[in-house]
């Protein structure tokens, strides 16, 4: 049976870290490992991560020398052993049958990557629109800036959605561009395109609402979109990072 690698990506994440672990805990079957690709954490993210170490299988924890989604993310995927990859945010949850859904999708040699339909929620709400506007926006998005690879199965997926691949194509294309510090998922899916069709399967995984909770619901819709335009007709993602800083 084919393995899964799960790697997470943290920068000072102690505050939403433990309780995606603790829910890692849930899943059949197991991942082959967890990883935690660090950038650097000041808080406790890191000495939270070791607590929960014994209730695994396998759990590494890299420290990147470099800070950036990006970066850890290839960090992660270097120490992976895993046939399939599986790339999850601190504050997001996965269902408890995620590594059955991961191996259903990949199993057809014609999909390439996926993820899944990611519904925000925070402790006093749950941002049902801009759920709604993301799911929509994996279609459209792709439709309206990058057409022909639409119609060839390019679909627009973020981070919040919990990525997964097959870790020999991921490999093949490069991984992600560590220079990139914004849209480095649709850069990377964009490429894989060429190996088969991208897929957003239809089960749910929750992530933190932080951003809508502290921008308000227009600010951070209007700069979600702002951002996804501009890069669509190319603008220079260093200069969109500004707009989108950290959270925590």
């Amino acid at each position: 049976m084919l393995s899964v690698s799960i790697i997470i990506p943290t920068l000072n994440e102690a505050q939403h870290l433990p309780r995606t672990l603790r829910l890692l805990q849930r899943l059949y079957p197991e991942p082959a490992e967890i990883i935690i690709a660090d950038g650097g954490s000041t808080d406790q993210t890191i000495l939270l991560a070791e607590a929960m170490r014994p209730h695994f299988r396998s759990m590494k924890i890299v420290k990147c020398q470099q800070t950036g989604r990006a970066c850890q993310m290839n960090a992660g995927a270097t120490e992976a052993t895993g046939d399939m990859l599986c790339f999850l945010h601190a504050d997001t949850a996965l269902p408890d049958d995620a590594l059955c859904v991961i191996r259903r999708t990949l199993a057809n040699p014609g999909t390439v990557a996926g993820g899944f339909v990611s519904l925000m929620r925070g402790p006093h709400s749950t941002q049902w629109l801009t759920s709604f506007h993301n799911y929509i926006k994996t279609y459209y998005a792709p439709l309206l800036f990058r057409p022909l690879l639409f119609f060839r199965g390019a679909r627009l997926l973020f981070g919040d959605q919990a990525i997964f691949c097959r870790r020999e194509q991921f490999l093949a294309v490069g991984g992600y561009t560590d220079a990139m510090p914004i849209m480095e998922e649709a850069d990377l899916l964009i490429r894989m395109v060429r190996f088969g069709r991208v897929r957003q399967v239809n089960r749910v995984v929750e992530s933190s609402d932080r951003r809508v909770a502290k921008w308000g619901f227009w600010k951070a819709n209007g700069i979600f979109l702002t951002i996804g335009f501009l890069w669509g007709v190319g603008y220079p993602p260093a200069k969109l990072k500004r707009w989108f800083t950290d959270i925590r």
